[in-house]
């Protein structure tokens, strides 16, 4: 007897495409309140720690797409 594959579409891949517009949601939200934050003035260690992540995480997600829009970045020794 050969197992049954789920059919890819109902109620459970309606639950999964969610799962991903929220995730692209919550990103685009990110991005828009670190610049938000870097541009009022924040250091890296400061949306770092109210996001919950490192400093390091967060200037690697976050410092090439900052750096082409322009915005002043605070220096760690500045």
């Amino acid at each position: 007897m050969t197992p049954q594959t789920p059919d890819p579409t109902g109620a459970e891949a309606d639950d999964l495409a969610a799962v991903v517009a929220l995730r692209e949601l919550a990103d685009r939200l990110e991005d828009a309140a670190v610049e938000r934050a870097m541009r009022a003035g924040w250091s890296w260690s400061q949306v770092a720690e109210a996001l919950g992540v490192t400093r390091q995480a967060v200037h690697k997600k976050h410092h090439r797409r900052l750096d082409t829009a322009g915005i002043e970045l605070r220096r760690r020794n500045a």
